[in-house]
């Protein structure tokens, strides 16, 4: 097994709250994680068709069975069990008692918010993160990284992703989605998801999607919030404090795995990918994500934005923490130049702020006069925290 880095803050909200719903991507490893860190509570899935009928039928009878608590898996499969274990919370003392797992933000939170708030602590859980890979694969270049994705059974069965991905998607399509929204032309949401694919690192322009998939604006909002709770997407929203009189107000479109990404853009090979104009955008993909990842798994509490000017000055990322900003450089090249920190520099002059970071795929790794560190990819993710 992977060791999963949030582990950790896991255990912590199990004994901080009465249950703790883990929610994330299908195949990311929540049952995984819940079983290993509880390994002496029952396990039961509601995907399995009796176990679900019963918790839909006689919720009472169904949780009856487990007065020590239980791992409750999926369990956006039966909503109404939320209903019921409110009131067997209500009448605990015990934290950690249920633990919870799904992966249909939407449904969950909306059922959490009205029955469980207060009760329940909930914790996301992505795709590996770059430490939990390499913990395990000491060598592991920045463009196997792209292509390979980071779905836990890509590294543990040692899937080859050109088979996976595709099936991935489709069992993501027909099972998730149809739970989610009743989309009625499944092919068409699946271009849709390609056409999303082909705008990675691009800022969200609802109409030309609407032109370009054929649908009207309302539904490409809804496909993109459909998107967005399953963990396909993320949308990185631009900086809301007004330097230099910032313009854009839209997202930037990432997906939150870049092997899936590429599948869906068709790249099955390093050299396809060497090649591609898409190549720097999934660079920039994989380190904010990584980053997204880092953040959630230790529960830092930074805020991400990307900014821009009217004058087209933009910065791929700003890590906000409570009293300060870090700006970061995003680079695919493995030579430096000074043009890397110009953006920062000017960001940097607006803002007030100390200090930023370019990341690179090269060796080579110094701060310049200007307090702008210039560091490896790979060393900043093992280190950073």
């Amino acid at each position: 097994m992977i060791v999963r880095e949030i582990r950790k803050t896991l255990k912590e909200y199990a004994g901080s709250f009465r249950s703790v719903l883990i929610v994330g991507p299908r195949q990311s490893g929540k049952t995984t994680l819940a079983k290993h860190c509880f390994p002496k509570k029952p396990y039961v899935s509601l995907e399995n068709m009796d176990e679900r009928d019963l918790a839909i039928e006689d919720p009472r009878a169904f949780l009856s069975r487990f007065p020590k608590g239980a791992i409750l898996d999926e369990v956006q499969r039966a909503p109404v069990l939320l209903n019921y274990l409110q009131e067997m919370l209500d009448h605990t003392k015990e934290d950690g008692l249920f633990i919870l797992t799904g992966s249909n933000n939407i449904l969950l939170q909306e059922s959490i918010s009205q029955t469980l708030a207060g009760r329940i602590g909930v914790l996301d859980l992505l795709p590996l993160s770059y430490r939990e890979i390499h913990a395990i694969e000491k060598k592991i270049d920045l463009h196997h990284c792209i292509l390979k994705g980071f779905y836990p059974e890509i590294y543990d069965r040692s899937r080859k992703p050109a088979l996976w991905y595709p099936s991935y998607i489709r069992t993501y399509i027909e099972r998730d989605v149809r739970q989610i929204r009743q989309i009625d032309n499944i092919s068409l949401f699946q271009k849709f998801v390609k056409l999303c694919a082909g705008r990675i690192g691009q800022q969200l322009n609802v109409a030309a999607l609407s032109n370009e998939a054929g649908i009207d604006v309302r539904t490409v909002h809804s496909w993109l919030s459909v998107l967005e709770s399953s963990y396909i997407i993320y949308l990185l929203q631009p900086f809301h404090q007004n330097y230099n009189k910032r313009l854009v107000k839209s997202p930037k479109l990432y997906f939150y795995d870049t092997g899936l990404a590429c599948s869906l853009l068709n790249i099955k090979t390093i050299n396809e990918l060497s090649f591609s104009h898409f190549k720097g955008m999934l660079v920039e993909n994989l380190l904010i994500t990584e980053l997204v990842k880092n953040n959630l798994n230790n529960q830092l509490g930074y805020q991400y934005y990307y900014w821009r000017d009217n004058n087209g000055i933009e910065i791929d990322l700003i890590q906000e923490g409570s009293h300060d900003l870090l700006p970061i450089e995003i680079k695919s090249a493995q030579t430096y130049t000074s043009d890397f920190c110009k953006n920062l520099k000017k960001f940097m002059s607006y803002s007030g702020t100390p200090k930023g970071i370019v990341l690179y795929d090269g060796q080579q790794e110094f701060r310049g006069t200007d307090n702008i560190e210039v560091l490896n990819w790979e060393g900043f993710l093992l280190k950073h925290k």
